[in-house]
């Protein structure tokens, strides 16, 4: 005899209703607590790294937000799954959820990299995150995962990141015959990038970067930001930082909920999880503004960290870089969809906030005489 199949929304009323007849019965109240739903949630980073704390920033507004009605198992990389393998783990059912980043997947679609780490147009993290809201990025990226890839999830973005630093040398880099040649580590198609520039590139999750520097596996490596980067122990094997770059300039975290587990929940739960990504956003944004910049001061303070501007030089070869890596990138239909959508909102958007902006530099300079040297 078939079955109907029967979803935990049907089972948890059904299971109400009966506690609810059989307490009425008893004339003792008709309303009863319901055990909270517990989300499994892995991160792709390591319990130490302050992303782990800004996953928490998530977890705790979810959890407020629902009454108690959500609770959150916030587990750090590795503990179910590989730091790389989260995608997996919330398409087959391993985990609930997922704090992370598109480009770790990366290796299943180039596409992935398009919706944080591609080709920068102009637009920051925040223009970025604006197309992704607002420009068709949400419609896109659903295509992508669902309709072109088959995955069993949903994906929510939240937390336009500051541009990533080229990253840490053992000695600074002026020119592009500097870089030719190093062994560097990066993620997503920076890897292309650097590759084009004459580096030999390994991707690696974040936990594994500072021990491959000791052992010689690379030479030099990026991240994200000072924060993370003070806890690796980033200092303890190069003291050439080297900020700003066009590899990594516009990403975003991405929040992953499995289909079936999403799809279950009420609907006012439902919308938490979503939108509590954009509250989290905020907050996470005003952390990373205070952890980031202290952290960056303690490096040069406290660990004899010199930090540099990457060169105009370096800057206008990873741009042309770019331009070689976009025609192959095109080749895919989707992918020059993607990209097209891209230009038309950043064409429109930065022509306005370029116009619009102060030249905060300059201000800066007024107020803070000497400190920039931005240098050429």
């Amino acid at each position: 005899m078939n079955k109907k199949a029967v979803s935990r929304r049907e089972l948890l009323g059904a299971t109400t209703f009966v506690g609810v007849t059989a307490v009425g019965a008893l004339a003792a109240p008709a309303v009863l607590a319901q055990a909270p739903t517990v989300i499994k949630m892995q991160t792709s980073w390591p319990a130490s790294d302050i992303w782990m704390d800004f996953a928490r920033l998530y977890v705790e507004r979810v959890e407020r937000m629902s009454g108690g009605r959500l609770k959150f198992e916030l587990m750090p990389a590795g503990t179910v799954v590989g730091a790389f393998q989260v995608l997996d783990g919330v398409n087959d059912g391993v985990i609930d959820a997922a704090h992370t980043v598109p480009v770790y997947w990366y290796g299943k679609h180039k596409a992935a990299s398009l919706f944080g780490t591609g080709p920068v147009f102009g637009g920051s993290a925040t223009t970025m995150l604006g197309w992704f809201h607002q420009g068709g990025g949400k419609d896109l990226y659903r295509e992508l995962t669902q309709d072109i890839m088959g995955l069993n999830l949903y994906g929510f973005y939240g937390f336009p990141m500051p541009a990533q630093p080229f990253g840490w040398f053992k000695n600074p880099v002026a020119t592009v015959n500097d870089v030719n040649g190093l062994k560097y580590r990066t993620v997503g198609l920076a890897a292309d990038l650097m590759q084009n520039m004459g580096m030999s590139v390994a991707q690696l999750p974040g936990g594994e970067i500072v021990p491959a520097m000791e052992r010689g596996v690379i030479d030099a490596f990026e991240f994200n930001n000072p924060s993370s980067d003070i806890r690796f122990g980033s200092q303890d094997v190069a003291k050439n930082y080297m900020l700003s770059s066009y590899h990594q300039a516009s990403e975003s975290f991405e929040f992953l909920f499995n289909k079936d587990v999403f799809d279950d929940l009420p609907e006012d739960l439902q919308a938490i999880l979503e939108y509590g990504v954009e509250a989290a956003s905020t907050a996470i944004t005003a952390s990373a503004m205070d952890n980031y910049s202290s952290d960056l001061q303690k490096l040069q303070a406290e660990h004899g960290v010199t930090v540099h501007r990457t060169p105009k030089e370096i800057l206008d070869a990873q741009l042309k870089a770019w331009d070689e890596i976009i025609p192959t990138l095109e080749a895919d239909a989707f992918m020059k969809k993607v990209l097209d959508s891209q230009r038309q909102w950043v064409e429109r958007v930065v022509y306005y906030e370029l116009m619009n902006s102060a030249d905060l530099a300059l201000a800066y300079e007024h107020y803070f005489p000497g400190k920039l040297k931005l240098g050429k």
